[in-house]
């Protein structure tokens, strides 16, 4: 039995709400569970200097918690001068996913910043941010299209992610945080909206893991994907 009393391929409750933000060319707070995350697009004219000149467009991303988005406050970042090494490595993650599914010829020579910023934790912030972030992008890709910025859809496909790991023993979907506190293992599965895989990221935190149950936890995530990307589609249309 979960804590949450959830069916071992059992998503949290999730939702999606789009406008949040008045200024944001695209926005949404996306909730799964008690992780609640606001994702913003901010579209620039403007590229990296490694890629000026190119033609190419970027899709990057930023990521930060809320001091008292965990039971315990945490302190701001600013605060210490400098970003610790999770949170830079979690917004390259987001960024990296976000433009394995996007034409980055068709966006042509512009940039999209994502702002992911956690507002409660409990679990899969990541790929809450991640799942977030399309949703935000698409609505910003959608204003370029609609004003004629860009004449082909650049978002080849939508990109989302989700936990899976082996709790008590068993394979599990949408880990919240008691289960990731003990699970004996832990993964985040980003993929495609066409099933195409972007990324994985397994360990062991306590057991081993074999490779009949890491398909076991790929098929999971895939089942967990496609739930979320039907509701990335809805939330953006």
């Amino acid at each position: 039995m979960r804590p949450s009393g959830r069916k071992l391929s059992e998503m949290r409750a999730v939702s999606i709400e789009t406008g949040i933000i008045k200024h944001a060319e695209g926005s949404c707070m996306i909730r799964m569970g008690d992780t609640h995350v606001l994702c913003t697009a901010s579209i620039e004219d403007r590229v990296p200097p490694f890629i000026k000149g190119s033609g190419l467009g970027w899709v990057t991303a930023e990521y930060g918690m809320l001091p008292r988005s965990t039971t315990t406050r945490m302190r701001r970042e600013s605060s210490a001068g400098k970003q610790q090494g999770r949170t830079i490595e979690i917004q390259r993650l987001i960024g990296r996913s976000l433009r394995a599914g996007v034409d980055r010829v068709a966006l042509g020579e512009r940039q999209i910043s994502i702002d992911c910023d956690v507002i409660q934790a409990d679990g899969g912030t990541r790929c809450a941010a991640i799942t977030g972030g399309w949703v935000a992008l698409r609505l910003a890709v959608n204003k370029l299209m609609k004003a004629g910025d860009v004449k082909t859809d650049p978002l080849v496909s939508p990109v989302a992610a989700v936990s899976c790991g082996i709790y008590a023993g068993q394979p599990v979907l949408d880990l919240d945080y008691p289960e990731d506190s003990e699970a004996g293992v832990d993964g985040n599965f980003i993929m495609r909206g066409d099933g195409q895989l972007i990324e994985v990221q397994m360990s062991a935190e306590g057991a081993t893991f074999s490779r009949d149950q890491m398909t076991e936890l790929l098929d999971l995530a895939n089942e967990g994907v496609q739930e979320l990307v039907a509701m990335q589609i809805k939330a953006a249309e």
